[in-house]
């Protein structure tokens, strides 16, 4: 699996392809300098169940705001879930 990430000034999104198909995609707003608001999660019916979403999560959106110094609202259920569901993650969120 390959995650891509393709951001705008205020918008982003980190995409998994698997053999060239697009298999999900996790949604997100910029929010200031300090924080991106998750706000989406998708993944294709032919993908589910696959752990297609907690790759996007902790290969694609975790890493990004690590990196970027910044907190993760989870707007999204999928990833409120995660949050509420690993408390590990819990400094990454704001």
């Amino acid at each position: 699996m390959e995650i891509k990430h393709e951001q705008t000034e205020s918008k982003g999104a980190f995409s998994a392809w698997i053999d060239g198909v697009k298999a999900g995609e996790m949604t997100y707003s910029v929010a200031g300098t300090s924080m991106i608001i998750v706000d989406s999660t998708h993944v294709d019916e032919a993908f589910k169940g696959q752990g297609i979403g907690v790759k996007l999560l902790n290969k694609g959106v975790v890493p990004f705001a690590k990196e970027k110094k910044v907190k993760i609202m989870p707007l999204c259920p999928f990833v409120k879930a995660q949050f509420d569901r690993h408390p590990e993650l819990a400094p990454m969120r704001a």
